[in-house]
């Protein structure tokens, strides 16, 4: 505990030290340096560099720079590895933060999700935006406060126990293992991509980026390897739908130009005789309205929320603060810096399904681009079949995977090829940075709360970090070979993930900070109940065609799991004996949003 409460103190130090002192500069550098690199492969492009070394520059020199971050912040202190070290300033937290959360589904998937789905898909947005209200309510400046590394650690002490910490600690592996295989297939398509390399061997490469940037730094290295990687990406999202907004309506805003290219879409898809409207709301495959789509909108739209709000990975980033207001800060610029990339993701699907419309549909097959048959190859994320062996691609002819569409926009749009690779750059980047953070959390919670907690509470420092790392390259390596055997599409995965950690974790979250009658026999019931439930839907309706409860997709299995977990719990918390009057007083302490961090250490488990 006394590394732990020595934060506070540390900090004033560590603010005025270099590093921290000049964030603004470095990153400033950084991100003018970036810039120019790109405008350097801009006229190597102009000169005649080929399409393939210009890839390779993209992938292998981004991933140097987070190589280096990552080596350069290696630590061997557990409070820098953790958390690292309580010292990170809230506007930079929410930069890491931005980064952490807008995964492979956020920058590969959810315009694409849009581009196939219109209106209906627009629940991704509304869910994983509005989650972070309730990250900032309920859990972040108490979790702060509660001044410990990780979920089953505030678990197991609130509690008062092991068992809670092994249930804590299954779900969160569960959630996170099935987000970061998402994080997994994302690399492996951009690397085989922009690599021209096979898509199985591609994850193993963009692997090696994953472990350069946490192995040795842990939550330090991962910290500032982020804020670099959200500098990329954002960029790498924004150029090329200000390019074709400016282009085709002279405003560089495309968030005020994507209702015209709605139109002159409608237009298009009235010639071409489609029958759901792309900005059609609760649409069904007819084009009525549907009370299943209503309802799957809206549960998706809670479950993705409340899975915001519980998974362990993105609370974990609320543990580097200096103290609790910080905490409650990077939420605020948490969501600003996500904002930026989900405002803009409706007008990259609209001006992507105007570009496909117009520059590809009503062409000669034997004369589409070169892009199309790069693109075939990648997995079949893109197919092209003259059912009418009329020689001209029809729109029922043409296939393309919701996971390429962000990635071939540029080459779609007849955009210079440094284009593709920027944007190449940014969806590795956010890929990267959120299965950095999803490794963190897994290899953490087995060596901090399994091993250090349960197996060996002796273990040194130089242990528990050998420990650490050696689960992070085991865990990396098994997922990277579960995503090569394409369980399912980025976007899917990403929410059974969120499904997962909500039926599991909100409930004893919310109720231990806000009820403090929640017995220890509660929690533990109904996390087992409510991910047992959440579990068992996901798994039988996806492999065993159980048919749908109340025609709800399994993305939103958190529906049926999630109230079952907090009814369980008020149940059985009411039949058993209330917590010790030492435990209520401490979580009373931790619900204060001001003061020291919540002392511990007179709490048994």
């Amino acid at each position: 505990m006394a590394d732990m409460n020595n934060g506070d103190s540390a900090v004033k130090e560590q603010v005025a030290s270099g590093f921290l002192g000049n964030l603004g500069k470095i990153y400033g550098g950084y991100a003018g340096g970036f810039i120019g690199f790109v405008l350097v492969l801009a006229v190597l492009e102009q000169m005649g560099v080929s399409n393939a070394i210009l890839g390779y520059c993209f992938v292998f020199l981004t991933i140097g720079v987070y190589a280096y971050i990552g080596i350069l912040s290696r630590t061997a202190d557990l409070s820098e590895y953790y958390v690292a070290g309580r010292v990170v300033p809230p506007l930079y937290n929410g930069m890491a933060t931005g980064a952490d959360w807008m995964s492979a589904a956020s920058f590969i998937s959810m315009a694409g999700g849009l581009y196939l789905g219109g209106f209906n898909n627009l629940g991704y947005v509304l869910g994983w935006t509005g989650g972070y209200v309730l990250v900032a309510i309920l859990l972040a400046p108490y979790l702060r406060k509660f001044g410990q590394f990780t979920v089953p650690d505030f678990l197991g002490t609130r509690y008062e126990g092991h068992a809670a910490r092994i249930c804590g600690v299954v779900v969160l592996f569960c959630a996170s293992f099935t987000y970061i295989v998402a994080q997994c297939f994302g690399i492996g398509i951009i690397t085989s991509r922009f690599l021209g390399i096979e898509f199985e061997i591609a994850i193993f490469v963009g692997l090696l980026g994953i472990l350069v940037c946490s192995m040795l730094g842990g939550m330090r290295a991962v910290t500032w390897t982020q804020v670099a990687q959200y500098i990329i990406l954002i960029i790498a999202y924004l150029v090329p739908v200000v390019w074709l907004s400016t282009t085709r309506y002279g405003i560089p805003i495309p968030e005020l130009t994507y209702g015209q290219a709605l139109n002159d879409i409608a237009q298009l898809e009235a010639k071409l005789g489609v029958v759901k409207a792309h900005a059609g709301a609760f649409l069904d495959a007819t084009g009525k309205f549907s009370w299943t789509e209503f309802n799957n909108f809206w549960a998706l739209v809670l479950c993705l929320m409340v899975g915001t709000a519980s998974l362990p990975h993105i609370l974990m980033r609320y543990f580097t603060t200096p103290n609790v207001r910080d905490a409650r800060e990077s939420v605020a610029w948490s969501i600003f810096f996500i904002f930026l990339l989900y405002f803009t993701a409706p007008a990259y699907a609209a001006f992507a399904k105007l570009e496909v419309y117009q520059n590809v549909i009503g062409q000669p097959i034997a004369s589409l681009p070169a892009w199309v048959q790069n693109w075939a190859q990648v997995g079949g994320m893109l197919t092209i079949k003259d059912a009418n062996a009329d020689g001209i691609l029809q729109l029922a002819e043409f296939g393309i995977n919701q996971d390429i569409i962000v990635l071939a926009m540029p080459e779609i749009a007849g955009l210079p090829y440094v284009i593709s690779g920027l944007v190449a750059a940014g969806g590795l980047a956010a890929a990267l940075s959120t299965a950095d953070g999803l490794l963190l959390a897994i290899a953490n919670a087995l060596s901090h709360d399994i091993y250090f907690k349960m197996i060996d509470p002796k273990a040194n420092a130089v242990r528990r970090l050998t420990v650490a790392r050696a689960l992070l390259v085991i865990v990396a390596l098994i997922a990277a070979a579960v995503a090569g055997t394409r369980p399912s599409g980025i976007i899917q995965m990403v929410a059974w993930a969120f499904s997962l950690a909500a039926a599991g974790l909100f409930a004893p979250l919310v109720l231990g900070i806000w009820w403090k009658r929640t017995t220890k026999a509660g929690a533990v019931a109904g996390m087992i109940c409510g991910f047992g439930l959440c579990l068992y839907y996901l798994i039988m309706t996806q492999y065993f065609a159980m048919p749908l409860w109340f025609g709800i997709r399994n993305i939103s299995c958190a529906l049926f799991g999630m109230p079952v977990a907090f009814i369980v719990t008020f149940v059985v918390s009411l039949m058993t004996p209330a917590p010790s009057q030492q435990m209520q007083e401490f979580v009373d302490s931790i619900r204060v949003p001001r003061g020291a961090v919540a002392e511990t250490g007179s709490i048994r488990e």
